[in-house]
């Protein structure tokens, strides 16, 4: 891709990989039940909690901006009606807090990814994060994995106000990046909120698939074609 001077990334699913998450996320959900004073498994109560997760997304994805924190209190909270019991506002308070920490802890960069990115920098390319996501659970990961040194900028739905695929949010990020549409090639693993969105604002994209973990929020809606699809970062060396 001739052109190409910026490339903003999505972050989970994209820079980060979701394989790490499973046991965690059981062990959380474990952990909630017996909050709410249940006696249950927690891998049998998965497809009720998978089934609340899937409503409250659907709820969530028809407005252009919310914060995730929201989402996930709502779902549980749901989850906790279907099985009987009733979710207040501490245990919620604690499900946000104790699952954005498993998750800070347990995501883990992809493996060609600080490699890719040096080597995209060293070309003198603009690179950012434009993640569908709150800023508690953005700036622990960027300062954890040391990502500053190597991107020029994050940016989270929360401080944009919007979220993928609305226009506003990715109109922050170009502003941030004082660039245009035209130069920047967009990386993310979903197709509604990376592709769908980046391709409608003029930018080129790149689909990246993760073995094992679908792109999370998706409502089965019509996507745009990528212009790329890949399976490694790396695989970005040889398209700017």
């Amino acid at each position: 891709m001739s052109g190409i001077k910026g490339v903003f990334f999505d972050l989970g699913g994209t820079l980060f990989s979701y394989q790490g998450l499973g046991q965690g996320s059981v062990s959380v959900l474990q952990r909630g039940v017996e909050k709410l004073g249940l006696t249950y498994d927690a891998k049998s109560m998965l497809p009720v909690y998978g089934q609340a997760t899937k409503e409250t997304n659907a709820r969530y994805m028809k407005q252009s901006y919310y914060l995730h924190r929201d989402l996930f209190r709502d779902a549980f909270s749901l989850f906790a009606e279907r099985v009987g019991a009733r979710a207040n506002d501490e245990i919620c308070d604690w499900f946000d807090d104790t699952q954005r920490d498993m998750l800070v802890e347990h995501m883990v960069l992809r493996e060609d990814c600080l490699h890719t990115l040096e080597s995209l920098k060293e070309r003198g390319l603009y690179l950012s994060i434009v993640s569908n996501i709150d800023d508690s659970y953005l700036f622990p990961l960027v300062e954890k994995w040391e990502l500053h040194q190597v991107l020029d900028h994050w940016t989270s739905s929360e401080e944009a106000q919007s979220c993928k695929p609305h226009a506003r949010f990715f109109e922050v990020a170009l502003e941030k990046a004082s660039l245009d549409a035209e130069h920047v090639l967009f990386v993310g693993d979903s197709p509604e909120h990376d592709v769908n969105g980046a391709s409608q604002m003029g930018m080129k994209t790149a689909l990246i698939g993760e073995q094992g973990a679908a792109p999370p929020l998706q409502t089965g809606a019509k996507t745009a074609s990528p212009d790329h699809t890949i399976e490694t970062l790396a695989e970005l060396k040889a398209l700017v």
